[in-house]
């Protein structure tokens, strides 16, 4: 709820913001323009089609504006935010669509943190698990992959079109300066700590390259198939290096052990000083505690399930247990969520290695294979697949349905409820496509719908990146890491800092532009903002130059001092973002 209120909070502050730098507020100075008269639209019809230039026109002419402007369409997502804003409700009401239209990107915000923290995390992990990858592999892949898939995805979709670049270049950057100076600082005031230097400069350094060879795109305003390309290839070159330096690190460890008589073994997560990328995990024992927990509150007769109940019990994201312990604040959340957990449970399969029977849930999992595949179908895309028709005749839709009817059946009538399948990591790999999908549309959405509130409030694309996308995909990580960081594991949390943020940057403007490319069939264009375009990168380059600097110089401890200036940095860099939106810092 906090993150929620605060991105309310923002919205009040930014449109605020506006009214007083413009001065007449949403209506333009322009002769003829605005409240002039019913002559406005006729005369500004001839100088451009602009959407963005909806806001010029009287409240009651907005509608038609917006109906006719080819620019207004907004193709990409599920609903057309400008016109459910201003042909929803009478033009006077048009305040209440816009307020209904926050809260929707609220829950929006909710779902992407949901699908990502119960479903798309936990099915990467049983896939690596399956997979026997190592732990370094696991966590500049999957690991990476589950934790940024909301700045990804939500990239991915705003670069795809040029029109909406600047969501995702103020996104990466904006999410960037944001966890490596706020996170970073927080975890640095909450744990001073010794940062592990090899690993801490080799993320720096990657992340550099990655800022700076992005800042000279940006420059250019456009990127070809080979530098797309090379910016997949940039983090697969990064991947190896974690996985060599690693390599050597527990060599050389090793060497010097066995070199050493007499002196007993000391496990690598308490005998490390360099503290390569597998140390300090505390989610190692996690499945030993949840195994002792369950274990405590196992019956002491047998007792089996029948099929309904097993159905109802895998339907209820609540724990009794847990809820009478939890504060009040939490249950409301609890409340809030649980509606939006119930039908994730009911369309995306979970599979849990630390369980004893890894989730198997034999009547919900033979539902997913009805209610996975239709929800792939129905919202990939934005439903562009939905109302297909096989040769004019027969949707696609029923199709899928009746083939999941069949491997529902199939499953059901081959297994048994106490004991999963041998296929069952099978439901990890489509848990994992049905959530990377459902996140990818959600995203969409989240695009759309903040273009549509950068045209009402007259922000650009850049600042709404920086603000709320950046904002709303990394609160999460805020929260996070400072828990991580209090239990004792400060490194982890440092790390996490750098190494997600690296995998969001390159895959998001890689695979975006790859999108954009299929789309257009020509190289992928930038559409510049102004001076903002370049505060951005120029800010998260210096804080990663000062960084690069300033640690190695106090030894690589990270105090308080250091995340104090890390605070204040971010807001300094804030303050100058918002001037130069307001016009008041300009060329």
């Amino acid at each position: 709820m906090s993150a929620s209120g605060f991105l309310a909070l923002l919205l009040v502050l930014l449109s605020s913001g506006r009214l007083l730098a413009s001065g007449t507020g949403n209506f333009s100075t322009q002769p003829g323009v605005g409240l002039a008269g019913p002559t406005s639209l006729a005369m500004m019809s001839e100088s451009s089609d602009e959407c963005d230039r909806v806001m010029n026109y009287s409240a009651a002419e907005r509608c038609a504006f917006v109906k006719r402007t080819p620019d207004c369409s907004m193709e990409d997502g599920f609903i057309n935010y400008l016109r459910l804003a201003f042909c929803l409700l009478p033009p006077n009401l048009t305040p209440l669509s816009i307020t209904l239209c926050m809260v929707w990107l609220l829950v929006l915000f909710l779902i992407l943190g949901l699908t990502a923290s119960k479903f798309f995390c936990p099915n990467l992990s049983a896939i690596s698990s399956t997979l026997h990858c190592s732990h370094n592999v696991a966590g500049v892949t999957f690991l990476a992959l589950g934790n940024g898939a909301p700045d990804i995805f939500s990239a991915m979709a705003a670069i795809s079109h040029p029109h909406t670049a600047g969501l995702a270049v103020g996104a990466l950057f904006g999410a960037g300066i944001f966890v490596t100076t706020v996170v970073a600082g927080s975890v640095a005031l909450v744990k001073p700590f010794a940062v592990a230097s090899r690993p801490f400069l080799r993320d720096v350094i990657f992340y550099m390259i990655a800022v700076f060879w992005t800042f000279d795109i940006l420059y250019r305003g456009t990127i070809t198939m080979g530098e797309t390309l090379g910016y997949l290839f940039l983090y697969v070159v990064y991947v190896l290096t974690v996985v060599i330096s690693s390599f050597i690190y527990n060599w050389q460890k090793n060497s010097a052990t066995n070199g050493i008589q007499h002196v007993p073994h000391i496990p690598a997560e308490l005998n490390s000083s360099d503290s390569s990328d597998d140390d300090d995990v505390p989610g190692m024992s996690g499945g030993t505690i949840q195994q002792e927990y369950e274990s405590e509150y196992r019956p002491l007769l047998p007792y089996s399930e029948s099929t309904s109940e097993i159905l109802l019990s895998s339907l209820n994201p609540v724990d009794n247990r847990k809820w009478r312990r939890k504060p009040w604040t939490w249950k409301v959340v609890k409340v809030v969520k649980t509606p939006l957990e119930v039908l994730l449970l009911l369309c995306v399969p979970v599979v849990d290695p630390d369980k004893e029977d890894r989730n198997w849930r034999r009547p919900l999992n033979s539902l997913h294979m009805i209610t996975a595949p239709l929800l792939c179908v129905l919202i990939f895309q934005s439903g562009a697949y939905g109302g297909v028709m096989i040769q004019g005749e027969f949707p696609v839709w029923l199709l899928i349905l009746l083939l999941g009817m069949f491997l529902a059946a199939i499953v059901f009538c081959t297994t048994t409820n106490d004991h999963p399948p041998k296929y069952h990591p099978l439901f990890a790999f489509l848990g994992f496509v049905v959530s990377a999908v459902l996140i990818s549309a959600t995203a969409s959405e989240v695009v759309s719908l903040l273009h549509m509130l950068g045209v009402v409030l007259s922000l650009s694309n850049t600042v709404l990146g920086l603000t709320l996308l950046a904002w709303g995909n990394s609160i999460g990580d805020l929260f996070s890491d400072i828990t991580i960081a209090r239990q004792g594991y400060p490194r982890m949390a440092i790390a996490a800092c750098f190494g997600g943020i690296i995998f969001n940057m390159l895959f998001g403007v890689g695979l975006g532009c790859l999108m954009q490319m299929y789309e257009t069939h020509s190289s992928a264009q930038f559409e510049s903002e102004g001076l903002l375009t370049w505060i951005l990168p120029g800010a998260l380059g210096l804080s990663l130059v000062l960084s690069f600097l300033i640690v190695p110089l106090t030894q690589f401890h990270l105090g308080r001092s250091y995340g104090v200036f890390l605070l204040v940095f971010y807001c300094i860099f804030l303050l100058i973002a918002l001037l130069t939106e307001f016009r008041i810092i300009h060329t």
